[in-house]
């Protein structure tokens, strides 16, 4: 069999976006954001991927994949994103990981009734 030499990073810009739209915006995030690629950063950095964060819908959200976010991606993106779509499970660590001024939409998913009594009744996030 006759291999090429192609590569994704040969494919134009318009083709990447088109393929990358295909994918969720945070594995996107994950898997991209951050690996010294100049070309790749960019493509990232655009509105499509960090505007809205879903960590409900997202295919795989293991401990060290949420680390990644919490201690990494969110730190430095956070002013960037407009809406917020989160499981309880871990809503916690990643409002704690920025400030998020620039959110307009916060959506919680698996929000039971022990939860609403501990976040509006007076016992707010806090740091530990």
């Amino acid at each position: 069999m006759n291999q090429s030499g192609i590569h994704l990073l040969d494919l134009p810009n318009e083709i990447l976006i088109i393929i990358l739209k295909k994918l969720d915006n945070t594995d996107v995030l994950y898997s991209l954001f951050g690996i010294n690629n100049e070309r790749l950063d960019i493509l990232v950095e655009d509105d499509m991927f960090i505007n809205i964060l879903n960590f409900v819908q997202t295919s795989s959200i293991i401990d060290s994949k949420l680390d990644r976010f919490c201690t990494s991606i969110l730190p430095k993106k956070h002013h960037c994103i407009k809406k917020l779509i989160l499981e309880t499970a871990f809503m916690e660590r990643i409002l704690l990981a920025g400030d998020y001024s620039n959110v307009t939409s916060l959506e919680l998913f698996n929000f039971g009734q022990e939860t609403v009594l501990r976040y509006f009744k007076g016992k707010l996030l806090t740091c530990s």
